[in-house]
């Protein structure tokens, strides 16, 4: 199986595997989100870690069922090679209604094949009011005339 684009990765090419995996994450859907990793994928994730395709997709499926209303925006930082580093932002509420806006960094690193062999993520979080959200389009993948963290002063 692979999973274009595939490494090397040139700066289009990487701006287009961070996008995807932006719409991915942005679907909600577990076990698609986690056919983009290898079967023995490794993670880091706060304070939790995967080992394989199969404890990646378990957390998936953990997180969202935790985190309601989640829209996310990736952003690519830099590149080389095999590798990709993101930055994102992502917001979401939790089961008694309160908002949360989490600022992540990402560091992937993918097998020839195009399948993310290793993800590492540094993650904070912080509550805010509804008021203060800025991801409002509809659940699912984000438009593409919506502003970037950039155009957001993320």
């Amino acid at each position: 199986m692979f999973r274009p684009p595939l490494p090397p990765f040139t700066h289009e090419t990487a701006v287009e595997k961070v996008r995807l995996a932006e719409d991915g994450w942005n679907s909600c859907d577990a076990a698609k989100v986690a056919l983009a990793y290898t079967l023995d994928t490794r993670w880091r994730n706060r304070v939790e870690f995967a080992t394989n395709r199969e404890q990646a997709q378990g957390f998936l499926e953990r997180k969202w069922n935790r985190e309601h209303e989640y829209r996310l925006i990736k952003e690519l930082w830099a590149f080389t090679g095999n590798r990709i580093a993101v930055r994102y932002a992502y917001e979401y509420r939790d089961d008694g209604g309160q908002w949360f806006r989490a600022y992540c960094n990402e560091n992937w690193h993918f097998a020839e094949d195009g399948l993310m062999s290793n993800r590492h993520a540094s993650i904070n979080e912080m509550p805010i009011k509804e008021s203060e959200r800025l991801f409002h389009w509809p659940l699912g993948r984000r438009p593409d005339d919506h502003p970037s963290l950039s155009d957001l002063g993320l």
